[in-house]
């Protein structure tokens, strides 16, 4: 594992890099653990006046965690057990000491970021997002749930873009991310490296930003912002969709392709999902944390996660068949039980 993340301590700054390229530098549970270490020393090196985060290759940033390695051990009869829940348990964790770091965090995220990938970037202060970036939360895809604390910013993202992104696992791109605060200043991908050389002499953080920064041009969301709200501030994911299918005018085409996108995600997903983002934009992160817990504990003993990835990543066919199939055949009482404690009780942060 020594290999797959990087420390450094460089002038002002402690520099982070994850350095599974070939993999599109996916987090393992090593790394989530070698990463929270490492932070909680930097904590109290007075030499360490922010840390950055930075990735190896082109390609992504980080792609989410190691997704295979939690199939294969549901697979091996290890699903929902305490040996699987520790990856999740140590970067939800993770993700909460991002968010409380006492000092600046600044992530430099170019290429993909999706899932883990994000828990470990946009909870820092500072997120500079590269002209090649596209970042997506793509969960429902799989059978799974936006977590890493999507539970607290997707519903923090204006005008229901986050129910937006989180439903359809939409990609966003550099303008994007800016306007909906994923990222909180843009840059060429090729002015990343001279940023963070610049971090690592300067102590002042948000000056560098201020003088690096540049504009990232209009945002596509920002100009259907006004019909996103309007339809995924409905009730439900099926009050959604009906809105999407009466959807007329300028908005039609839109509305139809999102429809197809949604309706081929996991039932299951969808309305857990959905609950998860309304109920987060009543909680501090903390209890978001705990929540995505919660979700997880219990959606690592269904069925929709395993077959969403043996259908995407494993087979391959992309044809996942979901169980239940529909929202019609959902059971209220299911989704409701991804939502109460564990047997084993709340997340502990501080553990």
């Amino acid at each position: 594992m020594t290999d797959e993340i990087l420390f450094e301590k460089r002038g002002k700054a402690g520099v982070v890099t994850l350095n599974r390229p070939k993999a599109l530098n996916a987090l393992s549970h090593g790394m989530v653990r070698a990463l929270a270490q490492k932070l909680d020393e930097w904590k109290a090196d007075a030499d360490v006046r922010h840390v950055l985060v930075t990735a190896a290759g082109e390609k992504a940033f980080c792609a989410g965690g190691d997704i295979l390695q939690l199939y294969h051990m549901g697979k091996a009869g290890k699903a929902g057990t305490p040996e699987q829940l520790a990856f999740f348990a140590d970067e939800y964790r993770l993700n909460y000491a991002i968010k409380t770091y006492p000092k600046p965090y600044v992530a430099l995220v170019d290429g993909i970021v999706m899932g883990g990938g994000v828990g470990i970037s946009v909870h820092g202060s500072h997120r500079i997002a590269g002209e090649r970036v596209t970042f997506a939360m793509p969960e429902v895809g799989i059978g799974f749930f936006p977590d890493v604390g999507g539970t607290y910013f997707l519903p923090r993202m204006p005008h229901e873009t986050g129910m937006y992104a989180a439903l359809t696992a939409a990609r966003l791109k550099q303008a994007d991310c800016l306007w909906t605060g994923i990222a909180t200043h843009a840059a060429p991908s090729e002015s990343l490296s001279e940023i963070l050389d610049a971090l690592t002499r300067e102590t002042d953080v948000d000056g560098v930003l201020r003088e690096s920064s540049a504009d990232a041009g209009p945002a596509p969301l920002a100009e259907r912002a006004g019909f996103i709200e309007k339809v995924f501030g409905r009730d439900s994911v099926a009050e959604i969709l009906a809105a999407l299918d009466e959807a007329e005018g300028a908005d039609r085409e839109f509305a139809q392709k999102t429809a197809a996108t949604i309706r081929s995600k996991s039932p299951s997903s969808l309305a857990i999902t959905y609950r998860q983002l309304r109920e987060g934009a009543g909680l501090g992160f903390a209890d978001a944390m705990r929540l995505d817990f919660r979700i997880v504990s219990r959606i690592m003993k269904g069925h929709d996660f395993y077959e969403g990835v043996r259908s995407v990543l494993v087979d391959k066919d992309n044809r996942p068949h979901w169980n239940p199939s529909s929202l019609d055949t959902l059971d209220s009482r299911d989704v409701a039980a991804h939502f109460e404690a564990p047997t084993s009780g709340d997340l502990d942060l501080s553990a």
